[in-house]
């Protein structure tokens, strides 16, 4: 019988390995929505969310190390999470893109802290950004929600490399 470890032991995998591994598990696609001190909105698509408490209301979703908008996510106060259906995969491709402006064309209103709630999500929750952790090349924003909604439609969701709906899950 193996005897366990004090610390965790190298991985015997590749990282593309890795991926794929983690390709398996599907994912809901959420674009994650705030704005820069001149005013002008940013936003990003991001599969990693999930819920975290009920009591206290959290949710978390991570961000790499080397992202452009890392400073602005890491320094608001506030950031709303909006979890795409399954006609908006548009969104999803175009807040993932290199695009200077990714709200060209995008519908949305404003939330009370007056960030972009996209038109046609799923569901959307309003965050207070409460912390934030390093791990890895990543780092863990942990929201508190402060205001959500939500709409019973199919959510779009990511598979294997691919966006896929309800309809051929």
């Amino acid at each position: 019988m193996p005897t366990p470890t004090s610390s965790a032991l190298p991985p015997d995998f590749d990282s593309r390995h890795f991926r794929h591994a983690l390709s398996q598990f599907a994912t809901g696609i959420t674009v994650i929505t705030t704005r820069l001190a001149q005013g002008k909105f940013i936003g990003l698509t991001a599969s990693s969310f999930n819920s975290v408490s009920l009591d206290p209301p959290l949710v978390i979703w991570s961000l790499g190390d080397k992202a452009q908008s890392m400073p602005v996510f890491t320094d608001n106060t506030h950031y709303v999470i909006n979890v795409l259906a399954a006609d908006q995969r548009h969104l999803a491709e175009q807040f993932a893109s290199r695009s200077e402006d990714r709200f060209a064309g995008v519908e949305f209103t404003l939330s009370r802290t007056g960030l972009p709630i996209l038109k046609g999500a799923s569901a959307w929750f309003e965050c207070f950004n409460r912390s934030r952790y390093p791990e890895g090349d990543h780092l863990i924003f942990v929201g508190e929600v402060e205001q959500c909604a939500f709409k019973n439609q199919a959510p779009l969701v990511y598979h294997h490399g691919q966006f896929l709906t309800s309809k051929a899950l």
